[in-house]
């Protein structure tokens, strides 16, 4: 849990107010218990009502003491009235400002402050959903853009296979040679304007540093057919005027004039 972030929430404040739940209060006990931060936040927001309620008290108007005699249908003080030796009356008239108006008083200062308390927790509320709607926004748009890269990739790859499978093709499958039997590719070649490609699935992840490379084998001399760069399933590569075979080879990044025999992966005859 990042520390910080719980106190900017707004817990704090709901909580030395009264408005927590009770399962944001528990939740706070135990955290103050072994988070001496959240300890002082709460002892400093319970100073900072403190403060506020004494340099936010409000002069009582001096009418109100009367005001609130006639409300209680007793006579205002300087009146004649017989004294009545009654200790609320008695209460009520000493010290210029009765315990009663101030009680009034810090009401209204208390209802000042849990409003303040109030607009702090709602507006940090606001923001933690401003930030999750946000969230699922990207997340919405990073799904509207994988999805548009593979409705491409997949309009690719319908367009190569339809493609592929021309009557013109001829297609050569390419075996591993001993050592490498479980590696495979399929070349189509066309007869027509002789282009190559190439679906090469069935071969080992190349080494950093190394590029696998097609060769077509006329009369026992091979010939570079290109090198399989990034491409989705289906690779086209240089066009082959004529050629008896075809073999891939795992060649330095950037390809080789000649294969290297030794990286020989798969073969296959036309």
């Amino acid at each position: 849990m990042d520390i910080r972030e719980y106190i900017q929430s707004g817990i704090i404040e709901s909580y030395v107010l009264g408005l927590a739940d009770a399962e944001e209060a528990a939740e706070l006990e135990t955290l103050r218990a072994t988070h001496p931060e959240i300890e002082q936040a709460i002892q400093t927001f319970e100073n900072e009502l403190e403060v506020s309620s004494m340099s936010h008290a409000v002069p009582v108007n001096p009418d109100l003491k009367s005001q609130l005699f006639n409300q209680l249908n007793l006579e205002t003080p300087g009146s004649n009235y017989e004294a009545v030796d009654d200790p609320k009356v008695h209460k009520l008239e000493s010290g210029g400002k009765t315990p009663f108006i101030k009680y009034l008083a810090a009401a209204s200062i208390i209802l000042f402050i849990i409003s303040a308390g109030l607009n702090v927790y709602t507006y940090s509320k606001y923001k933690k959903v401003v930030g999750e709607n946000r969230q699922l926004a990207l997340q919405r748009d990073q799904l509207y853009a994988k999805n548009s890269s593979i409705q491409t990739r997949f309009n690719e790859l319908g367009k190569n296979m339809q493609l592929i499978s021309g009557p013109d093709m001829i297609k050569v499958a390419l075996s591993g040679v001993p050592g490498k039997e479980n590696s495979q590719a399929v070349v189509y070649w066309s007869k027509s304007n002789k282009d190559v490609y190439l679906i090469a699935n069935a071969l080992p992840q190349a080494p950093k540093g190394k590029q696998y490379q097609l060769w077509a084998l006329l009369d026992g001399k091979p010939i570079d057919a290109g090198v399989l760069g990034d491409c989705n399933s289906v690779c086209k590569l240089k066009n082959i005027p004529n050629a008896q075979a075809f073999a891939i080879t795992l060649e330095n990044e950037g390809g080789s004039p000649t294969p290297n025999l030794e990286q020989l992966y798969v073969m296959g005859k036309i």
